[in-house]
């Protein structure tokens, strides 16, 4: 079987190219099964980096993806340049280098791909709870170069609100972030918990932020096992792997994962 992936739907300009990858395809083992893109969960190095070589053949991707140390923060990196620094501890990127590969890791958390909407750049991030109260799409979209509504956004899979529990500490933390009301996205459950619609939420600030658009969200990486890694679902009693969203300018026809049909 060979790597799978989502496309985004969305209105994004032609040299554009974004994909989510699935769980299949790949060579690892239990519990990591098959395609984990992660390389700090615990799974053979060699394995996650013949998963790294078969999503990168199949996506035909130009470059090797500037893979981040992620940390729940809000902090984005800039990749104008022609070297990438190796050391790359961010939660989210942004570059308008064609050929550059921005990448983010989840099993639950939001990734959020961004782009302008004449194609002259992109950006990337990574949006857990932590990172959508703190501002990280706040400061991701500060660092496109462009005004908000020059900026489209893409929502991608993420755990669904009926799977995402969570308790007062978060729900406090969110209602206290600066920004539009978080109030709506957060329904009562038993006792001192809620049900946190984790999409719900990144696509209320992010149009609150005036972006021309906003696509997305609707899986749910938790009830979908066959496709999806989830942290939440697996990651109490076992490790789990992690999936990667990719986003490039690419530079002629036939660079995208639209492009090819074992998809």
């Amino acid at each position: 079987m060979r790597p799978a992936w989502i496309v985004p739907d969305w209105p994004a300009p032609a040299g554009v190219h974004a994909a989510t990858s699935l769980r299949l395809g790949g060579v690892s083992p239990p519990p990591w099964d098959s395609l984990n893109l992660g390389g700090h969960v615990g799974d053979d190095p060699a394995r996650v980096a013949e998963n790294r070589r078969r999503l990168a053949l199949g996506l035909g991707l130009p470059a090797e993806p500037a893979w981040l140390a992620q940390v729940h923060g809000i902090e984005v990196l800039v990749l104008d340049q022609p070297e990438v620094p190796a050391k790359r501890t961010a939660d989210a990127t942004v570059t308008g280098r064609p050929g550059r590969v921005l990448v983010v890791l989840t099993a639950d958390c939001l990734p959020v791909v961004f782009c302008r909407v004449d194609g002259t750049r992109i950006g990337i991030a990574h949006a857990g709870w932590r990172g959508l109260a703190a501002g990280v799409l706040e400061a991701t979209t500060a660092a496109m170069a462009a005004r908000p509504a020059e900026l489209m956004a893409w929502i991608g899979p993420g755990i669904g609100a009926a799977a995402y529990e969570v308790g007062a500490e978060v729900r406090d933390a969110c209602l206290a972030a600066p920004g539009p009301d978080a109030a709506d996205f957060f329904r009562p459950g038993r006792p001192g918990h809620w049900q946190l619609d984790l999409a719900g939420l990144a696509r209320r600030r992010l149009e609150a932020l005036g972006l021309a658009g906003v696509y997305g969200g609707g899986w749910c990486t938790h009830d979908d096992p066959e496709r999806f890694f989830s942290h939440r679902r697996d990651g109490a009693e076992r490790p789990t792997g992690r999936m990667a969203t990719l986003v490039w300018l690419g530079t002629g026809p036939g660079d995208s994962p639209q492009d090819r049909s074992h998809r």
